[in-house]
């Protein structure tokens, strides 16, 4: 007899959201597990950055749940669910310029939920060697590519138990690219929970486990890896690819 499957980490149900009288997010449900990977795929303006940032408690939701490990997160603060164990790699970096790479990971540095301290300067120096070899470099020194890898380091030490990324590789040239797939990867094989938004579906789908299109508001499409890459007119249809 096959052992139940282990309840979601985080677990979003029918949730709705607004800004102001506009509507945005319409009874979405999304689940990550623990360990598991799940993309969250759509065009431009549907959607999902707002979820991420309901998640995070950025934006209110008018109703749904949302919990994180089975407590309830709807209408926290965002520093209580950053607490929690949720970290996010926000779109556009956003890296202070005038602290060196060494002090972003100094700075950010704490015990996840637990007291877990797996994540440290060394570790990240250890998953993007380019960090190491710019250690004392300010923010504003660092390529985009550079940034970006900083933004991961920066939310893994805080030793969170779900991972979001917001536009992983927008903008990056294809040798970052990699790398930063390459990290995401490892990270994957190490058993960190992750949700990651990037435009790139092939490579998400040899990433994830699982993947949620989002289409104005709304779940237009959910299922595996190999449901996605066996569907292109899905891609074509939700995703203009």
């Amino acid at each position: 007899m096959n052992a139940p499957a282990p309840p979601p980490l985080l677990d979003v149900q029918d949730l709705h959201t607004a800004y102001g009288s506009a509507r945005v997010l319409h009874g979405i449900h999304l689940q990550v597990a623990p360990g598991e990977a799940v993309g969250l795929l759509g065009r431009n303006g549907m959607g999902k950055t707002t979820l991420v940032h309901a998640i995070l408690g950025i934006v209110p939701s008018q109703s749904g749940a949302i919990r994180f490990d089975g407590e309830a997160m709807l209408g926290q603060p965002s520093y209580r669910i950053a607490r929690r164990g949720v970290a996010l790699v926000p779109e556009g970096r956003q890296v202070y310029p005038n602290l060196s790479v060494l002090e972003h990971l100094s700075a950010f540095t704490r015990p996840g939920a637990g007291g877990a301290t797996d994540w440290h300067a060394t570790r990240v120096f250890g998953l993007f060697p380019r960090l190491a070899e710019r250690r004392g470099h300010m923010g504003n020194q660092l390529s985009g590519g550079e940034q970006q890898m900083l933004a991961i380091g920066r939310a893994l030490v805080t030793n969170p138990r779900l991972l979001i990324l917001d536009e992983a590789t927008e903008g990056l040239a294809p040798l970052i690219r990699e790398e930063i797939w390459r990290a995401l990867a490892a990270l994957r094989q190490a058993g960190q929970a992750i949700l990651v938004i990037d435009k790139y579906v092939q490579r998400l789908i040899h990433l994830a486990d699982r993947h949620v299109i989002i289409e104005k508001g709304r779940v237009a499409w959910s299922g595996s890896s190999e449901a996605l890459d066996a569907d292109r007119a899905l891609w074509h249809r939700y995703l203009g690819v």
